[in-house]
């Protein structure tokens, strides 16, 4: 599907099943049910090249509440957090605080720094069935080249329309039929039929 170009940064937020936070956006992940959801790194792409001095991670779930000691949750001392076995009602805002130390140089001075990052995770579910569509179209003669145009448009306009809805169209063909309709005589129809899942 076509992606918002404010989305289209998080695509750079992937990597090897890692989800990277961003500290001035939430980032959206789609995670299937029953399955286990990537690992959410709190922190940025940057951030997790460079050292951190006495890193914490606090984890806060949809529900308000810290997530450490949940059953459902794997939290690594490096601050990664997968929700096992996810359920729809495990989607929402998922939120990770992390604070690390600066130690200025020259003086020895701490100070503590502190990052929020937002991960707004929806489960989904894969479509268990398809719908097979048929539809007929009147035309002036079965050889016009106009048929073919038509029907490549119409694939077009129903992909288009059916992209935000994680599905698509395949299996679709046409065939252009002589029709005897009582007491209008004899018509060509193209004969359509698609399939979406």
């Amino acid at each position: 599907r076509a992606v918002p170009k404010e989305e289209q940064h998080s695509v750079d937020l992937i990597e090897k099943n890692y989800v990277y936070g961003d500290v001035k956006h939430e980032v959206s992940v789609y995670v299937k049910v029953f399955t286990n959801s990537p690992f959410l790194v709190c922190m940025d792409l940057a951030r997790s090249q460079e050292e951190l001095i006495d890193p914490k991670y606090l984890w806060i779930g949809p529900d308000g509440k810290n997530l450490e000691g949940r059953m459902y949750v794997n939290l690594t001392e490096t601050g990664k957090l997968v929700v096992m076995g996810f359920k729809e009602s495990m989607s929402g805002a998922y939120t990770c605080t992390l604070s690390h130390k600066i130690i200025e140089t020259t003086t020895q001075e701490e100070r503590e720094m502190f990052e929020a990052y937002k991960f707004m995770v929806y489960a989904y579910r894969e479509a268990d069935h398809a719908y097979q569509v048929f539809v007929r179209f009147t035309t002036r003669k079965c050889e016009l080249a106009a048929n073919g145009q038509f029907f490549e448009e119409l694939k077009k306009i129903l992909n288009n329309i059916i992209s935000d809805l994680t599905c698509h169209i395949v299996e679709s063909s046409y065939k252009c039929r002589s029709v005897k309709v009582p007491k209008e005589g004899l018509l060509r129809e193209l004969f359509v039929s698609f399939q979406g899942n």
